[in-house]
């Protein structure tokens, strides 16, 4: 199955799937906001990426705020920091595949 993680408020997720036209091509489409990621599927991602730190966002609002740049996080403080706030996921996520593509880098677009 091929599906894109992603938050619909973001100006970027929004214009990489219209460019990509992602819906037509049958990606099944999850809005992380509405429809929190499981333990489960962070875990599928994570074994596609290698590492939870891939997956986490620095860019956050919450970074700052929560002191995080100031503590030196692990793997499991990343896992957990992702299942509790939706933002610290790196947007968007396909999964294409066995093949996972992370952020907004041009490389994966």
């Amino acid at each position: 199955m091929n599906k894109i993680y992603y938050l619909s408020t973001c100006s970027t997720c929004k214009k990489i799937l219209e460019e990509t036209n992602a819906k037509e091509r049958g990606f099944v489409l999850q809005d992380i906001k509405k429809d929190k990621i499981t333990p489960a599927q962070l875990d599928e991602m994570h074994t596609l990426s290698g590492s939870y730190e891939s997956l986490f966002s620095r860019r956050s609002q919450q970074y700052r705020p929560m002191g995080l740049h100031e503590k030196e996080l692990k793997e499991t403080d990343y896992r957990d920091l992702i299942l509790q706030e939706y933002s610290f996921l790196k947007r968007p996520v396909a999964i294409v595949g066995k093949k996972i593509f992370i952020g907004a880098d041009v490389k994966n677009i």
